[in-house]
């Protein structure tokens, strides 16, 4: 059995695979990392593998100190991926993107390959049919564009996700969710709109905490998997395992 984490910038999941067989999934917030694991670690007695990617700060020793029950592994930039890596700055590039484009690139063969992560950070990843990773965009998600209408005026008030009923807000409140959660559906069909009219062959993936939430905003036809990640690290790792 094979355990993946997804250290977050707000919150740590998880998932156990046999194989390629999903599990089980589980969260819980940073501070409760090593009784997450331990309690995982005495349900699954027979899981061999914990494989860790990270965009979130977090001490290695917190999982090191495991390795005597499992083994360890940590998803860098030197491990080998099925994608050639067109990006500028490729020691710049999110784990979370490099993983997210390796599942892309190992699920899909042979089509070009648009990856959305709608998440704290919306991130864009394309893969083009011949598995080179050529970049994307990064844009603020739902709850940070919330917060800073919030943070940053005198009189908005901070208000939790809320699909419009209608794209002319009648109030305040309706006014701010109409702007958040249009604007971004507005946005991300945008940019299909121009990957679509450059690459045929196209499929699009829409994963992470908001991606159910903007999957019925959406005028496109997508793949709406908020597991993507995790079920991202499992193929990743075993494809390191394989060309290592």
């Amino acid at each position: 059995m094979i355990l993946t984490i997804d250290v977050g910038n707000t919150r740590i999941k998880g998932a156990v695979f046999e194989n390629d067989t999903f599990v089980e999934q589980f969260q819980f917030e940073p501070k409760a990392l090593q009784n997450g694991i331990e309690s995982i670690l005495n349900k699954y007695l027979s899981a061999s593998d914990l494989v860790v990617a990270s965009v979130g700060n977090f001490d290695k020793n917190d999982f090191l100190s495991f390795s005597n029950r499992i083994s360890i592994h940590f998803v860098s930039h030197h491990d080998p991926f099925p994608f050639l890596n067109a990006y500028a700055t490729p020691n710049t590039l999110g784990i979370d993107r490099m993983v997210l484009a390796s599942g892309a690139t190992i699920r899909y063969p042979n089509q070009n390959r648009l990856v959305i992560d709608a998440g704290t950070c919306v991130t864009y990843d394309f893969i083009s049919q011949d598995d080179v990773y050529l970049g994307g965009a990064i844009s603020p998600g739902l709850r940070l564009r919330y917060q800073s209408l919030n943070r940053f005026t005198s009189a908005l008030p901070l208000l939790e996700s809320e699909c419009p009923d209608y794209f002319i807000g009648n109030s305040t409140a309706n006014s701010i969710h109409s702007g958040v959660v249009n604007g971004l559906a507005h946005e991300i069909d945008g940019f299909i709109e121009e990957y679509r009219m450059r690459y045929p062959n196209f499929i699009i993936i829409l994963t992470g905490g908001d991606a159910e939430f903007l999957a019925k905003r959406l005028k496109n036809t997508i793949f709406a998997n908020s597991n993507f990640l995790l079920e991202s690290l499992n193929q990743t790792f075993q494809y390191k395992m394989k060309n290592d």
